[in-house]
């Protein structure tokens, strides 16, 4: 039944034997950088390449600040912290998301509530958070209240699901309106923008992955890009253990945590930034050879949503039914072609079951449906 598709991935891919979902692109200063980190000992998480990084992602997410960390779940553990969120409070999320994100809540002793997405962004859809808020909160002291729990909604955390971007002007909105912190979970969308404003920096903060899938990466790794100069300092004082500088003294004045990015992933990363044009342009490119062939075996291939320009990190098709998906992901899988349904939703894993969430419609359609193919930017 998909075996148009199986040689049509294989073809662009040059006949591999075996095709990832999505491998790291080498092909700048990598090396350079990296024997220049081992020449002057500098590998830890002192040395040039990581303000090096720091200012480079900034420019060119056009952030203020930005703040190297060791993974995106680190930096988006310690944006919660910084936002407010605490012990018995309440973030807002969507089902449809990476367990990272709501791993990061639970590090901060927080709950998820689990709202719905809209299918064209596959991020969190801002009619449901609306209709959500008026229906069960109250501000009260100025802050968002939880009618049914009681407790606090400290923070919101839309995703921008494989690179595409979700409303994310319409979720500000929202949030500033309910007195809710936004914490931008960026992780995917290096190189995409949402009415020409890059993912990320809409909210008080926004983090970003490196991890080595990613469209750069640094093997493992991640930041937190924001305006607030404040929010910044203290972002690097937390993932620096909150040592107090001083030449030869180690004191700390509050728990912080070990977090800051090593210089060596850093040199990676700056390399990586300074081929990220020609990679994007390739992502660009493989998108429209997919689509043209998708829409010919009239298959729903997702493109960039509309006030959107994405990065197209996984390429993601939908199939009419759970049935059709999992033939298709046996079909390409047993031919070597690694293809992934998408995340279980955050809902039916046992350590978040009991979370409230609305009816999550889209997200259950969506979940039974989507796959991902081979995204790497290497094709022929």
């Amino acid at each position: 039944m998909f075996q148009d598709t199986v040689e049509f991935i294989k073809s662009i891919y040059n006949n591999k034997e075996c095709i990832p979902l999505h491998e790291p692109q080498f092909f700048g200063n990598e090396k350079r950088y990296l024997k220049e980190c081992i020449d002057t000992s500098f590998v830890s998480s002192v040395g040039k390449f990581v303000g090096k990084f720091e200012e480079s992602i900034a420019e060119y997410t056009n952030s203020k600040y930005a703040v190297a960390t060791t993974t995106g779940t680190s930096a988006m553990h310690t944006s919660l912290l910084l936002v407010g969120v605490g012990y018995n409070d309440e973030v807002i999320t969507q089902s449809l998301t990476f367990v990272a994100t709501c791993n990061s809540i639970f590090y901060c002793g927080a709950k998820p509530i689990f709202i719905d997405v809209d299918r064209d962004t596959l991020g969190l859809s801002p009619e449901a958070l609306i209709q959500f808020l008026e229906k069960n909160t109250v501000i009260e002291n100025d802050v968002c209240i939880n009618k049914t729990s009681r407790k606090t909604i400290k923070a919101c955390v839309p995703m921008h699901t494989f690179g595409h971007p979700c409303k994310i002007s319409e979720i500000k909105d929202i949030c500033d309106k309910y007195k809710i912190a936004l914490v931008e979970d960026s992780a995917e969308s290096l190189g995409s923008f949402y009415k020409e404003k890059h993912t990320g920096t809409f909210g008080k903060m926004g983090i970003i992955s490196f991890n080595g899938n990613k469209i750069i990466t640094s093997g493992g790794g991640g930041c937190i890009i924001t305006d607030d100069e404040e929010l910044a300092k203290r972002a690097k004082h937390i993932t620096t253990t909150a040592k107090v500088p001083h030449k030869w003294e180690y004191s700390h004045n509050m728990v912080g945590y070990n977090y800051r990015m090593p210089n060596i992933n850093a040199a990676l990363l700056v390399a990586q930034l300074e081929s990220i044009e020609p990679l994007l342009s390739k992502k660009r490119k493989l998108s429209h050879v997919y689509n043209d062939f998708f829409e010919s075996q009239k298959i729903d291939f997702y493109v960039e949503p509309k006030n959107a320009k994405s990065n197209y990190w996984l390429n993601a098709i939908v199939l009419k039914d759970k049935k059709q998906r999992d033939y298709f992901l046996r079909e390409t899988n047993s031919n070597n072609i690694f293809t992934r349904p998408i995340w279980t939703l955050m809902n039916k894993l046992p350590m978040y079951e009991n979370s409230q969430t609305d009816k999550l419609e889209n997200s259950l359609w969506l979940a039974d449906r989507v796959v991902n193919i081979p995204s790497s930017a290497n094709m022929q």
